[in-house]
């Protein structure tokens, strides 16, 4: 009986994370929701204006780029050069009240091909290459590495950065400051 006892509760715990149908329902009860994709937007008006720079962003488009903070409030930037500067030194804006990346719940930038927002964290960033924001020099942001690989080729792009490679240093020296 100990034995039986025992296999029972061993088969219970296997079958304890197994779907298990509703009636009425072809859902089953204990499936986890399906993570779809993030879908990201852009909502800048006419009076929407770059935090640093203080350009109206709806100019340039295809550079804008923008950080919510976990408060609601939302920030754009009329370039990733622009949000980066941010990033990395949100101090410098205290009246956006954010004291650390911890602070940021959502980056998005402007795909440059595509026009459409992507999220900077997974995003690729061209270094180097002849395309101009209104900022001036700047990280020209792709989706995917091939899509960087390309542009850069195209832009005689000098090197390709993930977005936890874009240091505090890059950001200086694109502006002039080393």
């Amino acid at each position: 009986m100990k034995l039986f006892t025992v296999l029972l509760f061993i088969t219970s715990l296997l079958l304890a994370d197994t779907p298990v149908k509703n009636l009425g329902n072809d859902k089953p009860v204990n499936e986890k929701p399906f993570n779809a994709p993030a879908f990201y937007t852009m909502d800048f008006d006419k009076n929407t204006t770059c935090l640093v720079r203080h350009f109206k962003v709806y100019k340039d488009p295809k550079w804008v780029a923008k950080i919510k903070v976990r408060s609601g409030q939302t920030v754009y930037f009329s370039s990733p050069k622009s949000m980066f500067e941010f990033y990395h030194r949100p101090g410098k804006w205290f009246d956006v009240g954010v004291k650390s990346e911890r602070d940021f719940a959502e980056i998005v930038v402007t795909d440059y091909e595509t026009l459409k927002p992507i999220n900077a964290e997974t995003a690729f960033f061209v270094y180097g290459s002849r395309a101009t924001s209104p900022s001036g020099d700047d990280l020209v942001p792709l989706a995917t590495k091939e899509a960087a690989e390309k542009f850069s080729k195209a832009y005689s792009g000098k090197r390709i950065f993930k977005f936890d490679e874009v240091s505090d240093a890059l950001i200086r020296l694109l502006n002039g400051r080393i």
